[in-house]
């Protein structure tokens, strides 16, 4: 049976072979790029790769939280029913030189790509993989660092590093949250690292060498997503395809009430299961 995935951050890199490995299986795959040019360019390469014609482009800067809400309804217009959403891009602790910027909404950047625009993306497309019984896979990282609910833009003492890993928990947050709510409805959510240091431009950018390929964390990702293995596993957080122990932090269900309360705010998100 064909279904539906949308994978974003699949212009290149993890997110662009993963797209290509579910396309191979037959499946609709929507590829999501920042770019109109990029995710056309890497949805017509996918079908010429795969010779599966059922693969489609759509953009969104992430930066920038009407692109969001504007691919969100392109794609609910189009396909009412996702089987699987891969929140696969993010950007690095190197991006912008590893200096604090500001997103067109005036959010520290990673914090949005990374998490707001994850967390908005997901909110807006649930009709959709409600109506499949989808599966949400949300890209993490094993670095996590404490969320300082009172400085979730670090304006205090700032780093990339910490930024980075402070967006990283909050997504692991977010998908604990999100499968508690989800959980008589029958959408799984989990979180997931795809392996640490792969290679990819980000972990080149970060001026470290890599170990691990880019082939084996997509790999990964497509076993989340579609694997009979994993019917019916939600809430979890995933380390190089095994369920692990993400961040102390991630279990405090205080702080996890409140992430979410200052998400919603920020987005200005009505909650519905």
């Amino acid at each position: 049976m064909t279904k539906t995935f949308l994978v974003t951050g699949a212009t290149d890199g993890v997110g662009r072979i993963t797209a290509r490995l579910i396309a191979e299986l037959g499946h609709e795959v929507l590829v999501h790029g920042r770019t109109a040019s990029k995710a056309t360019d890497a949805a017509k390469k996918i079908q010429q790769e795969t010779a599966n014609n059922s693969v489609h482009g759509y953009h969104a800067d992430l930066g920038d939280l009407d692109e969001v809400r504007t691919i969100a309804g392109q794609v609910l217009t189009n396909h009412p029913r996702i089987d699987g959403l891969i929140n696969n891009a993010g950007i690095g602790p190197a991006a912008a030189r590893g200096e604090r910027v500001l997103s067109t909404d005036g959010h520290e950047l990673r914090f949005q790509v990374n998490y707001l625009s994850l967390v908005l993306l997901t909110e807006l497309l649930l009709p959709a993989l409600k109506a499949a019984n989808g599966r949400v896979v949300n890209l993490a990282s094993v670095a996590q660092e404490e969320i300082d609910l009172n400085d979730l833009m670090t304006e205090k003492r700032f780093s990339g590093m910490k930024t980075y890993a402070r967006s990283k928990l909050a997504v692991v947050m977010y998908s604990f949250t999100l499968a508690e709510r989800m959980k008589n409805i029958g959408v799984m959510v989990n979180a997931m690292d795809p392996g640490s240091l792969l290679a990819t431009k980000m972990v080149s950018a970060m001026g470290v060498g890599a170990s691990g390929s880019a082939e084996d964390g997509a790999r990964r990702e497509v076993q989340l997503a579609l694997s009979p293995e994993f019917d019916g596993t939600t809430g979890k957080y995933f380390s190089e395809g095994y369920i692990d122990r993400a961040h102390a932090q991630a279990y405090d269900n205080n702080v996890r009430i409140a992430l979410w309360a200052q998400t919603k705010n920020l987005l200005n998100l009505q909650e519905a299961n």
